[in-house]
């Protein structure tokens, strides 16, 4: 079954971390990119982070490029987000998405992604 599954959600406090796990299946990460978005309430769906099918390239919202990273281990088909030092304002639900054709783009743009997962909450709070 095509299937993207989010984990590593909960609640931290403002300065720690979080690593967030993406699993995949009935695609290889070898063509498809992994864009991560997020989406807080009363605001709308962020582009954040991807992961490019090609040598691991990387892109990042300025938002929070220099805390998150975002990576991949394409032998058990996970894509991870590390998030460093979090703020409140990061509060939001995550999601990973696949590609919608075969690319290296690395794009941020949630209309060219076409498979989403079903999301996991981040709360930043003290």
């Amino acid at each position: 079954q095509l299937k993207l599954v989010e984990s590593g959600g909960g609640l931290v406090q403002p300065g720690g971390s979080l690593r967030l796990s993406c699993t995949t299946s009935e695609f290889t990460l070898d063509y498809y990119d992994i864009g991560w978005f997020r989406l807080a309430p009363g605001k709308t769906r962020e582009g954040i982070s991807c992961v490019s099918s090609r040598d691991n390239p990387t892109d990042y919202a300025d938002s929070v490029r220099g805390r998150f990273t975002a990576s991949k281990d394409k032998a058990n088909n996970t894509v991870f987000l590390q998030m460093e030092s979090l703020k409140p304002e990061d509060t939001a639900v995550y999601y990973c998405a696949r590609s919608n054709f075969y690319t290296s783009k690395c794009t941020l743009r949630s209309n060219e992604y076409d498979v989403w997962g079903q999301g996991t909450q981040v709360t930043v709070s003290s």
